[in-house]
């Protein structure tokens, strides 16, 4: 009987030493859940928020910077437009520079397309859409392999605005005051500006302008339910226009 305790003893002491006892640890505190919810939710936002408010930028700059380089000196705009493109494939190589040179060729694309058109077509409205779409074949290319993908649906909200704003322009008739403000010298430009702001201030260049400044909302803010950032930038891009299309409208007032 001695003999047999001893065995049982020693057959517990290895069990005791080759496996330790498994602690029932209670689960963490309920109050470190929400932090751990609040990081993950900033760090699946951050390329997003990042995308939107960089394509909004990108869209206004022309505005202030495109517009009088182009009139003065279309082939440096031109120009700069190659090195915009060069530049975005150079980023698209490094890991942490990808996002910023994938943006800069979708930027490049519009800054191409506004300088052929408002360098030397701006008189002719009627070929600035097809002008705008010039690197449609290039964007839907790098669509198709998965290259520059932010980039590219960068270009198609911006060019989705611009469609939606010729659309006003073609709705409202003011086609001809596009080609007078183009033709007559400075000075002349803001009595055009303000003829054309009385036909967009009569009931139909209102009611009008409400239904494609919904539009724009909606095609705008639906992307955002989207994950993905490469939605985010199609949608700042796309809002923006609203911000630039306001700034023509006050500079009409302000002629």
């Amino acid at each position: 009987m001695r003999v047999i305790l001893t065995i049982v003893n020693l057959k517990l002491r290895k069990a005791l030493l080759l496996e330790p006892p498994q602690l029932d640890l209670p689960d963490p505190p309920s109050s470190l859940q929400p932090c751990e919810w609040r990081l993950e939710v900033t760090q699946s936002t951050e390329p997003r928020l990042k995308a939107f408010w960089v394509s909004a930028f990108l869209v206004a700059v022309p505005v202030f910077a495109q517009a009088p380089l182009v009139r003065l000196f279309p082939w440096t705009s031109l120009l700069l437009s190659g090195i915009w493109l060069l530049g975005g494939w150079q980023l698209l190589r490094s890991p942490r520079l990808r996002f910023w040179g994938d943006l800069l060729i979708g930027f490049g694309w519009s800054w191409l397309a506004g300088s052929v058109y408002w360098g030397w077509f701006r008189w002719e409205p009627y070929v600035h859409l097809p002008i705008e779409a010039i690197a449609l074949p290039a964007v839907a290319l790098l669509l198709l392999r998965n290259r520059a993908q932010i980039g590219s649906f960068f270009y198609l909200g911006s060019l989705l605005g611009t469609v939606i704003t010729d659309l006003y322009f073609y709705w409202v008739d003011l086609i001809p005051y596009w080609r007078q403000v183009m033709s007559v010298p400075p000075a002349e430009a803001g009595s055009v500006l303000h003829a054309a702001l009385g036909q967009m201030q009569t009931l139909p260049g209102v009611s009008r302008a409400a239904v494609l400044l919904a539009l724009l909302l909606a095609l705008g803010i639906l992307p955002m339910q989207s994950k993905r950032a490469i939605w985010w930038s199609f949608s700042g891009a796309i809002l923006s226009t609203i911000l630039v299309d306001s700034l023509f409208f006050a500079a009409a007032v302000l002629a």
